[in-house]
């Protein structure tokens, strides 16, 4: 049934894990576009609970969710088997082998559980005992390069058939959102050209994502002056002389309130100076479209050692990168024209 071996498939949940964190995917918060599709996944099914299901090698993140909110008709029937219906623990994560999803994901085809009671190897699954599952169909989620992301699944409490029909209009669904990683993919390919203007900027640059703070990119000089460290490393941990003088913190307070945060003349030795240097430090939230959620902060560090400086030049060039990458999601709408100022470092 499943053609991968143990290490085969802890590849591919590496290469899985690397390919959301590029897209941006690999975090539990809730997208609309997601959550839309589970609706209308559990519409047209007329399923309880829908959705849609991204797996890294090490947990489940279900970004598009549709759950009932009441308990449904047959909760006391005994087709649902006498489990309580309770969804009040139900989060956007699970652990990686919960549920039939994995499941969908090794085989790469869909799976349709009529009755998980008729298959010994699933019956006993913690989605039946702590949910009451009686019927479940995944459909594997590919991206624009054919790689298979997760999920679009549909569950129901009872058994019932997922006739043909079903099947196929679940795998049209899971379709749809190729355009989706399409367009990130294109706004990754700009991010990247908007990137290498920046790499010869003469002060330290890094952008990171999430709550976290994932280095996303970092120019040349923040590298050779507080450390190289591998994308996507959590920079709490990596850059230690960053965190000791409290830009976390400050990184921490942009993320959360979405207004800039100064961290102003703090000394710290640098790789490339021999002497400890006072830096001034600005931390930028950062929206990949006007009016997103905050998805991380650019931090742009300008050393004030031995030379004139002023903070409104540091505030212009922080305000110039977060127009253009605002820029960039809003062009990617459609219909959306946008000019952006230019920036030669």
């Amino acid at each position: 049934m499943y053609p991968l071996s143990s290490e085969q498939a802890r590849l591919a949940g590496e290469q899985r894990r690397r390919r959301l964190q590029i897209l941006g995917l690999n975090t539990v918060e809730a997208e609309d576009t997601f959550d839309r599709v589970a609706r209308l996944a559990a519409s047209f099914t007329q399923s309880p609970l829908a959705m849609v299901n991204f797996i890294n090698d090490e947990r489940q993140m279900f970004r598009g969710m549709y759950v009932p909110t009441s308990p449904p008709d047959d909760t006391a029937s005994p087709d649902h088997g006498g489990i309580p219906f309770d969804l009040s623990n139900l989060t956007r994560e699970a652990p990686g082998d919960y549920g039939f999803c994995p499941h969908a994901v090794a085989q790469g085809s869909q799976l349709a559980l009529d009755d998980v009671f008729d298959y010994p190897r699933f019956k006993g699954n913690p989605l039946v005992n702590d949910l009451g599952v009686r019927s479940y169909l995944g459909t594997p989620l590919r991206d624009n390069t054919g790689m298979i992301l997760g999920t679009v699944c549909v569950a129901d409490f009872k058994p019932r058939a997922w006739d043909r029909t079903l099947r196929e209009r679940m795998q049209e669904l899971t379709e749809t959102l190729l355009s989706d990683f399409k367009l990130r993919d294109s706004l990754l390919a700009q991010q990247q050209e908007l990137f290498a203007v920046f790499d010869g900027a003469p002060f330290p640059i890094m952008l990171t994502e999430g709550p976290n703070h994932l280095l996303r990119y970092a120019n040349g000089k923040q590298g050779s002056a507080f450390g190289m460290v591998p994308q996507f490393s959590p920079g709490r941990t990596v850059l230690g002389g960053l965190e000791s003088i409290g830009v976390f913190n400050a990184m921490d307070d942009a993320f959360r309130t979405g207004r800039p945060t100064t961290l102003p003349r703090v000394s710290i030795a640098t790789y490339d100076y021999p002497s400890p240097q006072e830096f001034n430090f600005l931390c930028t939230p950062v929206r990949t479209s006007p009016g997103a959620a905050i998805s991380g902060v650019l931090t742009v560090a300008m050393s004030i050692t031995g030379q004139a400086y002023h903070s409104a030049d540091q505030q212009a060039f922080a305000a110039n990168v977060q127009e253009r990458f605002e820029n960039l999601g809003a062009s990617a709408m459609p219909g959306s024209r946008t000019e952006s100022r230019g920036y030669r470092p």
